[in-house]
Parts: C-alpha cells; sequence; structure tokens
C-alpha cells in the first residue's frame, strides 16, 4: 500500500513560473488529502520464474525504469528526468504486470491498465464501465554484470512498446484517432567501481532513454536523456550521490500550441545523505526554450530538496 499527501497547492510551480513543458519540481503534488494511490499484490505465480502483480498500480514505477534517473523524491527533480513524455502512462490505475525471467540475466514483462483512471478514485468507476479503455504495454530487457577487476558492474537495458486505444484529436483536422502507439528504449550502467563488493554501488554510472511517439496525435513526439552519476565521490561520503542529466523533447510540428519544435533541460544535483534517515540534495537546473516558445526567456531554476525517513 502506497499512501500519498500534500501541501500546500504548489502544482502552479512546474509550468506557470518558467513555461516548462516537463515541470521543474516533479515531487510538487499539491494541496491533497491522504490519497491510497497504490494497492496491489505482487508474488510468484507458476514457479519462481513467473511473477504477478495485481491491482492499482504506479505503471511509471514498473516500466521504462532507471537506476539513477525514476524517482523525483530522491534524484533529478525535473519531471524530464523522472519519466518518459512520449508514453501516455494511465494515471495510479486498476491494472496486473506479468514478469517471466527466462533467465537470470534476461526477462519479459508486459502490463494492461485502466487507460481513463482518475489515481485519487479507486479505479472500478472507470475501470468497469460501457467504455472499456485499456492502456497496454510490453518490455525486454537485459540485466547483465560485467567483469572488472573490483567485481561485477551492473546494467540494465530495456526496449518497450505501448498501445493506447483511446481516441485522440488529431492535430491537422478535427478528425480523431485511435489505437496510438509508440515505444521506448533505455538503460543505466555502472561503468567502474570503488570497492570490491559485489553488492556496493559505489563508483561511476551512465544512463540515457528515447522515447517515440506520432506527431498526429501526440504533443511530444521525440524525446532523449542522457546523464551520469557519482555516488562517494567525496571521501568517507560514500553515500553521497552527484549526478548531471540532460534532456530534450521534440515538440510535434503539428501542434499549433509550439512556436519552436524543442525544450532543452540541464540539471545538477547533489544528494546529501546527512543522517541514515535524512538527506538533503540542492539542485540546479536550466531550461532552454521552455514550452517551446521562443519568445519565452530561458530559465534557472535553483531548488533544496530535505528527504526524512521513517
Amino acid at each position: 500500500m502506497h499512501i500519498e499527501g500534500g501541501w500546500p497547492d504548489t502544482e502552479g510551480i512546474d509550468e506557470v513560473s518558467v513555461g516548462s513543458t516537463f515541470g521543474v519540481n516533479a515531487d510538487a503534488i499539491g494541496n491533497r488529502t491522504m490519497d491510497v494511490v497504490e494497492l496491489f499484490y505482487e508474488g510468484p505465480l507458476f514457479g519462481e520464474a513467473v511473477n504477478l502483480m495485481i491491482g492499482k498500480i504506479d505503471f511509471t514505477a514498473v516500466f521504462d525504469s532507471s537506476a539513477y534517473a525514476d524517482d523525483e523524491t530522491t534524484q533529478f527533480l525535473n519531471g524530464a528526468f523522472v519519466d518518459d513524455p512520449t508514453i501516455p502512462f494511465p494515471d495510479y490505475s486498476l491494472g496486473a504486470v506479468l514478469t517471466w525471467n527466462l533467465t537470470d540475466s534476461w526477462y519479459v514483462m508486459g502490463g494492461v491498465a485502466d487507460a481513463q483512471a482518475d489515481g485519487r478514485e479507486s479505479g472500478f468507476n472507470t475501470t468497469f464501465h460501457k467504455e472499456d479503455y485499456f492502456f497496454y504495454v510490453l518490455e525486454t530487457g537485459i540485466t547483465p554484470r560485467l567483469r572488472s577487476a573490483k567485481g561485477p558492474l551492473r546494467g540494465a537495458y530495456r526496449a518497450g512498446l505501448w498501445y493506447d486505444p483511446q481516441d485522440k484529436q488529431r492535430f491537422s483536422s478535427s478528425k480523431t484517432r485511435r489505437d496510438d502507439t509508440g515505444f521506448y528504449l533505455s538503460f543505466d550502467q555502472l561503468s567502474w567501481k570503488e570497492n570490491d563488493d559485489a553488492e556496493d554501488t559505489q563508483g561511476l554510472g551512465f544512463f540515457g532513454r528515447y522515447g517515440w511517439a506520432s506527431s498526429k496525435v501526440n504533443e511530444v513526439t521525440n524525446f532523449w536523456i542522457a546523464g551520469i552519476q557519482y555516488q562517494g565521490l567525496i571521501p568517507d561520503r560514500d553515500d553521497d550521490v552527484l549526478a548531471l542529466g540532460f534532456a530534450q523533447g521534440i515538440f510535434s510540428n503539428q501542434a499549433a500550441a509550439y512556436i519552436d519544435d524543442y525544450e532543452t533541460v540541464c540539471e545538477l544535483y547533489y544528494n546529501a545523505q546527512i543522517t541514515s534517515r535524512l538527506a538533503i540534495s540542492p539542485s540546479i537546473q536550466y531550461i532552454a526554450n521552455p514550452g517551446g516558445d521562443g519568445t519565452t526567456s530561458d530559465a534557472v531554476v535553483l531548488g533544496v530538496r530535505a528527504q526524512i525517513s521513517f
């Protein structure tokens, strides 16, 4: 079970402040009561090689994940480094995910979710009614451990396809289009380790992500990120993380809302582990051509985040 709430109403920081399409603070959820956003069962099915997850699920946390750019509470703050905007993931929704581990380092994972979900509802009012639209996604990946002088280097390489059957408005006409599809690629790789411990992650890693969607009905049609992370750069600060990322989204040339066809983001953050339960993360972002609006100035965003674990 995952319960989430927020205060105060700060969602406007994302788009109103600098006009960014991706949002400069993915951790701001606004003024919300305590909502049950996830409630699911997960366990083996037909043996240890097959795993089932079923219930109310956050699909963005399951598919197209990344060890270095996936969590707005501990990693990058800008939304471009959290989720791929070319993938029309539904809100927290009723669904199921089936994972088959074909080998120790190769898996296939498929999921189906209520495409019309409202994360603040139970999901039964939209999942089982006259318009039964479901979002489908299929992902396969390998998780190799590369050899090095100080032990295995963890990595993950993923490729996925998604399908959204809902009617979507075409940009070029008043007509709609159904059966939208797209694909994505992502990877993260630890490339150098400081210690011999096989489970230790202190060292240098790289990551990247790419997504594509049709320009006829999707505002962001091409998207990529690339970056680098170092854990334990400062001596005796083994759990601290320094990371730098670049992201760019290409907007559809058929969408009238965009004067220019791109937005570019750069973010640098340092996550300092003050105690075992407290982390402080200052960050600086540079947003070029926010919102694809050539008349809007580039923006610099300074931020700091405190994370307390109970």
